[in-house]
């Protein structure tokens, strides 16, 4: 397995975002993730963007950090917060969206990043066990779905 930085626009990021979208859709029945995502949020230093490859190029899981400061929002300085974390069904249970987070929280504790931060739905119950169980904890609401019900945020300090 090999798990490479790519911008949040190369082609193997917009299929698999195209995936998790469409998942959202059967789950939530809402068109998908609407909050703002721009590409240059990823760009280091700021953020990164991986994805994890099998042996013959193939696209099999995705996830990636952007910096946040302190807003209206309801995030905090020194925020990391956690985007786009997805594992094509085919390949759930290899543990790629584990070591796709350690990748993602080791590379934002390094350039500074005191906290990653996620925001999930109540309906992704494989997302809440894996950040459960990787350290995370409920934390107040913030981004664009803070007011939603199914929205659930967790943190964890950096």
């Amino acid at each position: 397995m090999l798990i490479r930085p790519v911008p949040f626009d190369h082609p193997d990021a917009v299929k698999l975002d195209d995936e998790v979208q469409a998942e959202y859709q059967v789950r939530y029945g809402d068109g998908g993730d609407a909050t703002f995502v721009d590409p240059a949020h990823f760009a280091p230093p700021a953020g990164l963007y991986l994805i994890a490859y099998d042996e013959h190029g193939r696209p099999l899981a995705t996830g990636g950090w952007r910096s946040q400061e302190a807003n209206d929002e309801g995030y905090l300085d020194g925020d990391a917060e956690l985007k786009r974390m997805y594992v094509i069904p085919e390949a759930r249970g290899l543990g790629l969206a584990r070591r796709i987070l350690a990748r993602l929280e080791s590379d934002a504790r390094t350039v500074g990043r005191t906290r990653m931060v996620l925001e999930t739905g109540s309906k992704q119950p494989e997302a809440v066990a894996l950040y459960t169980s990787s350290g995370y904890e409920p934390c107040a609401k913030f981004g664009y779905y803070r007011f939603h019900e199914l929205s659930l945020c967790f943190a964890k300090p950096l």
